[in-house]
């Protein structure tokens, strides 16, 4: 049988010898530590300032670039994100374009992937999902400024036009939020039948009409007037009562009923 070789690990002799001199010279040992210990990159620090920053000031003290770092942290873990939130704005103009972009188009951005951009729908849709749950709690007419937040959130940005119905009780509660069309970056067919059919199944007493301007512009058109006098004509003899027909533009919106259209 094999003896056991009791000669010294010549590896290990070495090691003990550095350790030896390393002792002997503390700044050799610091050295190598420092040569060990991972390095602190630039962005790690501008991360913790720039969430430190929010947790004690809130989104106010953040310009809309930044509030977008916040998001990308998550999606891109080891990388500078200041210049991928950077080309989003500078793509798309605005934060709540950037949220609102196609899949397709965000990740022709630099820097932006898959999932980079699956995160930023999420963000809009819970967005979106929070704003709808505030009108769906309260009465309609009452919260106002809460319906227009919603609308736009959902509709401003879409590249076509789609024409959205909100069916109310008789107190003015919200029953159902429906998209009854999409289009073309300029119509949308509408057929007043339809749009009376439906509030008869839902056993609806009124209607707010809804639709968006892809154009940023929202003054009604001679079609939009005429097609809202068409569906209030047809509603109003079977009890149904159209309180509004509102236009969603990016850069504001504009109501049938305050422009005393009908």
């Amino acid at each position: 049988m094999a003896g056991w070789d009791k000669r010294p690990d010549l590896r290990a002799s070495e090691r003990e010898s550095e350790l030896d001199d390393a002792t002997a010279r503390p700044g050799l040992a610091e050295s190598a530590s420092s040569a060990r210990a991972k390095p602190v990159k630039h962005h790690d620090g501008h991360r913790e300032r720039l969430k430190g920053k929010f947790a004690a000031q809130g989104s106010d003290a953040l310009a809309d670039y930044e509030l977008l770092e916040l998001v990308l942290f998550r999606s891109i873990p080891r990388k500078d994100v200041k210049p991928v939130a950077k080309a989003l704005i500078a793509r798309f103009g605005s934060l709540g374009e950037v949220l609102n972009a196609p899949h397709r188009l965000l990740t022709e951005v630099e820097g932006v992937k898959d999932a980079v951009a699956l995160d930023l729908a999420i963000v809009a849709s819970i967005n979106q999902r929070a704003m709808r749950s505030a009108v769906r709690q309260r009465e309609v007419l009452s919260s106002w400024s809460a319906v227009l937040q919603y609308c736009t959130a959902v509709m401003a940005h879409e590249p076509r036009e789609q024409f959205r119905i909100l069916f109310l009780d008789k107190k003015n509660a919200l029953i159902a939020d429906e998209v009854q069309g999409r289009g073309t970056v300029d119509h949308t067919p509408v057929y007043p039948r339809e749009v009376v059919r439906r509030a008869l199944e839902l056993n609806a007493t009124a209607l707010i009409l809804v639709h968006n301007h892809p154009s940023g512009d929202p003054t009604p058109s001679r079609a939009d007037i005429d097609m809202t006098r068409m569906i209030q004509d047809t509603a109003k003899p079977l009890g149904i009562n159209l309180h509004d027909h509102v236009i969603i533009g990016k850069n504001g919106h504009a109501s049938l009923r305050g422009l005393k259209l009908i």
